[in-house]
């Protein structure tokens, strides 16, 4: 290009502009961008390495580009339309780990995936940066070995002609754009459920004497109809949760809450204690899905503004729940002398909760849109349209390591889980021998029978509603907190510090008002204390098992469940038995040292929380 030429026709930049840009008085990307579009041929490359040279030196002459050089590039003047297909505003485009993707047409080809970054290369790319970013104690990276973590980061070649399905735009079935009252409708409606699953578990504790007059057996043998129900918790889990996700939440509370109904028929006419003891231990396993699904239900109904403050309310119903039952069923006993009169009112209560539950959607949404591709195939004769889901199932060996295997290895390869469940479980177990114990208090001391003793629990129930007056405010700061910063799951560790000093004060104050002298409103009163601290720890403890396991959520939440009922199962064995051996001080005494020293968990790891887990961990569970 000549130098000479001052100025072309109005489709090629000036000379001068050229030497503007060159000493870099204007920028061609900010003041004309169609005017610099890097070019592919070497030649033109060379020149415009010349370009980045520092000010200082000599300015040269550039090649520069016309509408018709810019043409034959492949530059149009004319704006892309937008693919209708292609998913709106989406931060990782992984599709679909979150199934809450919404498009314009409900569909997403396996070639829009592609070109939002679904490739092998990407993939890798994803896992090696994680792997490098959580390195081992010993210096090595994290490898990912599961069969899930192979699932989750390997690029499956699918076919062309594949669309999976998605929602659309502000989609009616999506449970986010449901109706807000509807949302928290459904809401308190899954609370009362878990309330009427932990009424169940506790209901007979309030007038176990009906059980030895029935059968003609011991309090321990009775104890035994709390116990297997709660047994029964820790392994129902391990079943309705991946049938949820094969068949729906709907269809799983459908099927465990008709036969957790039914099976309290037999409770209540077993004509020996061996039946009674079988369909107990039943009913804690078909009953359990309401305590392992009802928090996922409540999360797919409400995006992240809202589900904290949801599930921060729902935080008490798995610990209210049980108080309930001696509470109510107390007066039953004393009054009727019945014990199948107590099975008839649990029944009642399952049978009532079974059919407002059954009124309420699918919320599952993989499991919508798996019904919604079926409907789809079917009326568009197109057998390319699916859900991932379908097109990549889980296999039996992955079924069974994300239902039985992972979940039992964490217990023995997660040291910061264990912790944090083992905290879980002291409280649980305390709730439970809490039951146990006000018997031997109030009626040694004070002569009561179970009716009374049943109101003396009303105080635990106080403490909750005050917890949950708490709870929305603190996940209210964490809120505000997230929006200055991004956040650890430390973080959620605020509520377990300022309610894990109130169990032990609680048993403190039961220990040293367990005295004739005394009237009963200072035992009775450390219900208060215990049940505010309670909440606030398991719902503190809850959300940072979640975060902390983010990858892992569900199995890390099920070695929680786990856990926790096997100890809520264990202490009624040997509560009653404690307070005669040890008296009634020092054994709430004795209880009040253990939570005394588990105080420091949540402190600890609020401080150097980062660090261990970074040792204690096999990977950094915590990124998705």
């Amino acid at each position: 290009m000549s130098s000479s030429n001052k100025e072309f026709d109005g489709d090629s930049i000036s000379s001068s502009d050229s030497l503007e840009i060159q000493s870099g008085n204007r920028d061609p990307k900010t003041q004309n961008p169609q005017a610099y579009v890097p070019s592919d041929n070497e030649d033109r490359m060379s020149e415009l390495s010349h370009y980045a040279t520092t000010p200082d030196q000599s300015l040269k002459m550039v090649r520069t580009e016309t509408k018709k050089s810019l043409k034959d590039l492949g530059v149009s003047d004319e704006l892309p339309t937008l693919d209708p297909n292609r998913p709106i505003a989406v931060e990782n485009p992984i599709f679909p780990e979150e199934y809450t993707l919404e498009t314009e047409t409900g569909l997403v080809p396996v070639a829009t995936l592609q070109d939002l970054g679904r490739n092998p290369t990407a993939l890798e790319k994803l896992r090696k940066e994680k792997s490098r970013a959580f390195p081992q104690p010993n210096g090595e990276a994290t490898i990912l070995k599961d069969s899930s973590d192979v699932e989750t980061f390997k690029s499956k070649e699918y076919s062309p002609e594949i669309e999976f399905v998605t929602f659309l735009i502000n989609d009616p079935e999506n449970p986010y754009n449901w109706p807000t009252f509807t949302k928290w409708a459904y809401t308190i409606i899954l609370s009362i459920l878990v309330v009427a699953v932990a009424f169940g578990s506790s209901c007979i504790s309030g007038a176990l004497f009906t059980v030895e007059d029935q059968y003609n057996v011991s309090l321990e043998v009775a104890i035994l109809t709390v116990s297997l129900m709660v047994l029964g918790f820790s392994l129902g889990p391990l079943l309705w949760s991946p049938l949820s996700e094969q068949i729906g939440r709907r269809w799983v509370y459908f099927i465990s809450l008709g036969l957790y109904t039914i099976f309290n028929i037999p409770c209540a006419l077993s004509p020996n204690i061996g039946g009674l003891l079988v369909c107990r231990f039943l009913c804690g396993v078909f009953s359990s899905s309401a305590l392992c699904l009802v928090g996922g239900s409540i999360a797919d109904m409400h995006p992240s503004e809202t589900r904290g403050k949801a599930i921060a309310y729902f935080a008490a119903a798995p610990y209210g729940g049980p108080v309930i039952g001696p509470l109510v069923c107390g007066w039953i006993g004393v009054k009727t002398n019945r014990m199948d009169l107590i099975f008839w009112v649990n029944m009642g209560f399952a049978g009532f909760m079974w059919l407002l539950v059954a009124c309420i959607p699918e919320t599952y949404q993989p499991v919508i849109l798996k019904n919604r591709a079926k409907k789809l195939r079917a009326e568009l004769n197109n057998p390319n349209i699916m859900t991932e889901q379908e097109a990549n199932p889980l296999t039996f060996k992955e079924l069974i390591v994300t239902c039985l295997y992972r979940p039992l290895m964490f217990v023995f390869t997660e040291p910061v889980l264990d912790m944090m469940c083992v905290y879980v479980c002291l409280i649980y177990s305390l709730l439970y021998a809490f039951f146990f114990a006000y018997p031997v208090i109030f009626s040694e001391l004070y002569g009561y029978e179970d009716d009374f003793i049943g109101l003396m629990l009303i105080p635990i129930l106080i403490g909750a509603f005050l917890a949950l007056v708490t709870t929305p405010v603190l996940e209210s700061m964490y809120v505000k907190m997230c929006q200055r910063r991004k956040p650890t799951p430390e973080d959620r560790l605020v509520g377990a510090m300022i309610g894990s000093p109130f169990p032990a004060i609680a048993l403190f104050i039961l220990g040293a008002t367990s005295y004739k002298h005394i009237i009963w409103v200072g035992p009775a009163s450390s219900g208060i204390a215990f049940g505010y601290g309670m909440v606030l720890i398991y719902y503190s403890l809850n959300n940072y098992i979640i975060d902390t396991y983010a990858k892992y959520a569900a199995s890390a939440l099920a070695t929680k469940v786990f856990l926790r009922s096997a100890g809520g199962a264990a202490f009624p064995l040997f509560t009653t038995q404690m307070y005669h051996k040890l008296g009634l001080q020092w054994a709430s005494w004795l209880l009040a040292f253990i939570s005394l020293a588990m105080i420091l968990i949540p402190f600890v790891f609020y401080v150097y929380g980062a660090r261990l887990r970074a040792k204690m961990c096999k990977e950094n569970y915590s990124e998705m």
